[in-house]
């Protein structure tokens, strides 16, 4: 985890160094824990909290999901062996990231001592010697060990000399023998904890029994299958004495056990402030602790997988696991090799013949005095001195303390040994943070240059050329600075092009950039606004981790000002979004990314209140700043047209596309003038020709195929329906949420207004769309086109699924969407009144579903298709003689004409 950080800090700040990793392990990343290939040995914490990124917590479980675990959740408790696989990759990938910037180098060997010395040139340097090989020096080091392995100094002497005791479980071959197919000796397990858990499950045998023992006999405690969320202590904890500390802990416990039916969230919230509370407490009320209440902690702390608890519950229902509270009082070898031991169980002695003694009592919490010699030449030294209580070693967050307790010299540790500072330091959760600490604190060793967030150099350490902070730095395209080069700058540049004129390509450009200057935080910020509005294939989450980075380590007002806008648009509340990007541009006004992302047009959802001029107002009142730019000019004219303005809008999109004719933002808005105002022929034959020239790289070709397809509903043309469907909007050409909310939709309308005999390949459109959208969408817009596409297919099991979701979910959907699902539902199974029903007192209110009066006009022509069926027809013609009023169509008057006459379909049901 450090030299990920590492990396990747160097590759943003463009700092260059040489990076050794010392290791004998064959990879990366596995150490002790992870490189067990046992199936049954899983991760004791959720995958939900095991994420190397304490910025980015759900990395981990997003690499399963990209690695062959597509359904697995947070909290799920994953494989072991997948974990090490996840951190030698993310090491691998920072490693790549960081090429030309920082040279990494790993050493397959032991260190087993550290010596300092001064350099000529004044610096203090560290001779690590290696168990193979010649010895490597460095400037920093950071010792990474992990735990203290213990040294079985509770063993009899007669155990210890025995070549049936296992003193490290974890060594290579070192239960070949006991696991042997045709073994069924006994087993004797010294120590209850997570370890002895471990072992019990790899060598369980249906004709051996397991036996334990520990001072207390306790095993650990299980995870609950469904966790809930961890509920924090009212009560201040810290400055309490141990005493009164035990009575606070225990009524929070009860208290949580009373309202929540479960104790894990009480000791969960306690993991804030641990540390703290035992950073107050006296030596003495820390050994008492040690000795008093550590196993108690530690069972119900570090707990087991709900299905290990399961095994394990097994194992002891057929007695084939028993533990024992007590110790070994004697061992006796045997002829045979078997050993005889005895055992205090709470008083009373057992003896138990048993094939193997397998050493569990898992890491020490002192520093061995032989077992070391790493962490031994060290204190020997009076390079590190003993921690509180004599566990681990002293620091000063994280830099080691020598003789005179000083932490001066460039040396660090974390995890394990910091426990007698810190008490709960061997999870994950804490590592990570000491991990980007650390990294941060060896950068900052080199002495930065004041403002500048980079780490200047040292002899071996040089700043790489290129990043502009001064006074000339490169513009974006609105014009404000960028905290860049000029190369990244101009990738970033063509990005934010591409989305201003809805072409394709902005992903790549903005990779480029990213690419180019990892340091670059508006880039990142770009990849995870795409990411998040546009579908791209971005991880967003850690796009936006990287920006916040990058923002934190040199950026801007500008820059911190997008950012922030963006981070809240994607993790916060709609409303919380909303607010800052409206604070971002009343700001900065003149910002044309900012803008096209508060206005719901075709590249991005806009802001998300109710109140339908706020787009409107923002766009009038930042006109000043654009001085008729095109681009301003395009989105002006597209709010105009949602104002019914539809002359004006007209006119306005003309006029940007004359400046810019690839303007898609301006040829969008033409497209919904048109239709609103009749002018199908023209309408569609200026959407083929743009198609067929500037429109050929847009990046939603198919919403602009859709738009033409809708004239030619209205012209009452099916061959050309068809046609455009084969050529532009099938499966072959569209997929994913594009294929939902056009091609999907499209059917469905060419169904209703029978424009499209015989089967509809609404399938083909399913297929392409994952489950995840189709039935948990992220809104009510998607959720409105996923209920229509699912109505079209019949899919009535569908509609239920995504009916429940949507009275999960937020407001518009349980308000809308859920009775709109039932309303499909009563069309799939051909209950046509009350779908018509329904409909009627839904369709006042779909506005606040999102999208155009063009998109939501599906549900309408669902409503006239339902009235038609069930013979309602006076209704019908109502309907349709309104919508004539405010604009013409062939199809509806010819619809309207059959229904005069009679010759419409006729209903199923007239009630």
């Amino acid at each position: 985890m450090v030299a990920i950080q590492l990396c990747e800090t160097a590759a943003r700040r463009r700092v260059s160094f040489d990076l050794t990793l010392i290791d004998p392990a064959p990879e990366a990343g596995r150490g002790t824990a992870y490189s067990t290939p046992d199936r049954r040995h899983r991760l004791n914490v959720p995958a939900g909290n095991m994420s190397c990124y304490p910025d980015d917590p759900g990395h981990f479980v997003r690499w399963l999901c990209g690695h062959g675990e597509p359904t697995v959740t947070p909290a799920d408790f994953v494989q072991r062996y997948r974990y090490g696989a996840y951190l030698a990759d993310t090491l691998g990938r920072a490693i790549v990231a960081a090429q030309g910037v920082v040279k990494v180098r790993r050493v397959r060997a032991r260190a087993v001592g550290c010596r300092w010395s001064t350099a000529p040139d004044g610096r203090d340097r560290a001779r690590i010697d290696l168990s193979d090989g010649p010895a490597v020096t460095a400037d920093c080091v950071v010792l990474a060990t992990g735990p203290f392995q213990a040294d079985a100094a509770w063993a009899p002497p007669a155990l210890r000399a025995s070549d049936r005791f296992v003193a490290d479980p974890w060594a290579p071959g070192a239960l070949t023998e006991a696991l042997r197919r045709e073994r069924r000796d006994d087993i004797l397990l010294v120590g209850t904890g997570l370890t002895a858990v471990d072992m019990a499950l790899l060598l369980d045998r249906p004709l051996r029994t397991v036996h334990a023992v520990s001072r207390n006999g306790r095993l650990p405690q299980a995870h609950s299958v469904t966790p809930l969320p961890a509920a924090s202590c009212p009560t201040p904890l810290q400055g309490l004495p141990l005493a009164g500390l035990r009575a606070a802990v225990r009524e929070h416990i009860a208290r949580v056990q009373r309202s929540h039916g479960d104790w894990r969230p009480a000791l969960d919230g306690l993991r804030p402030v641990t540390a703290e509370v035992w950073a107050a407490l006296s030596a003495e009320e820390r050994a008492e602790f040690v000795r008093r209440d550590s196993s108690l902690w530690n069972v119900h702390r570090h707990r087991m997988p709900p299905a290990t608890a399961e095994q394990v519950s097994r194992m002891r229902r057929t007695r084939r696991l028993r533990p024992y509270a007590g110790g070994i009082t004697s061992v006796v070898p045997q002829s045979d090799g078997s050993l005889t031991v005895s055992v205090d169980d709470r008083g009373e002695p057992r003896t138990l013949s048993v094939g193997w003694v397998v050493d569990c009592t898992g890491p020490g919490l002192r520093v061995p005095d032989h077992a070391d010699p790493l962490w031994r030449s060290l204190l020997d030294d009076g390079a590190a001195v003993p921690g509180p209580l004599a566990m681990g070693v002293g620091t000063e967050a994280g830099r080691l303390r020598d003789a005179a307790g000083r932490a001066e010299r460039a040396l660090w540790t974390l995890g394990a040994p910091r426990r007698g500072e810190l008490w709960e330091t061997t999870a994950v959760p804490e590592i990570r943070v000491q991990a980007e600490g650390v990294a941060r604190a060896v950068l900052a060793s080199w002495a930065p240059a004041a403002g500048s967030g980079a780490a200047a150099t040292g002899p071996d350490l040089a700043e790489r050329p290129g990043r502009s902070r001064g006074p000339r730095r490169p513009l974006d395209v609105s014009g404000f600075p960028l905290s860049t080069h000029s190369g990244a700058a101009a990738a970033y540049r063509t990005g934010v092009h591409r989305l201003l004129k809805v072409r394709s390509g902005a992903r790549e450009a903005f990779r480029r950039a990213v690419a180019l200057d990892p340091g670059f935080a508006l880039a990142h910020t770009a990849l995870a606004l795409i990411g998040h509005e546009c579908g791209a294939a971005v991880d967003v989450p850690r796009a936006l981790a990287d920006a916040r980075r990058c923002v934190r380590e040199g950026a801007g007002a500008y820059e911190r000002s997008l950012t922030e806008a963006v981070a809240r648009r994607v993790q916060g509340t709609r409303a919380e979004g909303d607010a800052a990007l409206v604070r971002h541009l009343d700001t900065y006004p003149g910002d044309a990314l900012a803008l096209s992302v508060a206005v719901p047009t075709i590249a991005f959802s806009g802001l998300h209140c109710l109140d339908g001029g706020a787009a409107t107002r923002l766009v009038e009142r930042t006109a000043p700043a654009h001085d008729g730019h095109w681009f301003h000019t395009s989105l002006m004219a597209f709010v105009r047209q949602e104002e019914g303005r539809f002359d004006e809008a007209g006119e306005l999109a003309e006029r940007a596309l004359a400046a810019e004719p690839g303007s898609g933002h301006a040829m969008h808005a033409l497209a919904h003038v048109r239709y609103e105002r009749g002018e199908h022929e023209r309408g569609r034959g200026e959407l083929d020709r743009w198609l067929g020239h500037q429109g050929r790289g847009g990046s939603h070709r198919a919403h602009f195929s859709w738009h033409a397809a809708l004239h030619e509903l209205a012209l009452a043309d099916p061959a050309a329906v068809r046609r455009r469907w084969s050529e532009q909007l099938s499966p072959a050409k569209v997929c994913g949420i594009r294929a939902l909310v056009d091609s999907g939709s499209l059917l469905w309308r060419a169904r209703t207004s029978d424009s499209w005999q015989g089967a509809l390949p609404i399938q083909e459109v399913l297929e392409t769309v994952p489950t995840e959208t189709l039935e948990r969408p992220a809104n009510a817009f998607v959720a409105l086109h996923a209920g229509v596409a699912l109505a079209a297919a019949k899919d009535v099991p569908g509609l239920r699924r995504l009916h429940d979701h949507a009275l999960g979910a937020d407001a518009v959907q349980r308000e809308l969407i859920a009775p709109l699902c039932a309303a499909f539902e009563d069309l799939a199974e051909e209950r046509w009144a009350p779908a018509a029903r329904r409909l009627e007192r839904l369709l006042p209110r779909l506005h606040a579903v999102g999208g155009s009066a063009a998109q939501r006009e599906v549900v309408e022509e669902t409503l006239l298709y339902a009235q038609i069926r069930c013979g309602r027809h006076e209704a019908a013609r109502s309907r349709l003689a309104d919508r004539l009023d405010r604009r013409p169509s062939p199809h509806d008057r010819r619809r309207l004409a059959a229904l005069a006459d009679g010759s419409a379909p006729a209903g199923a049901a007239t009630a």
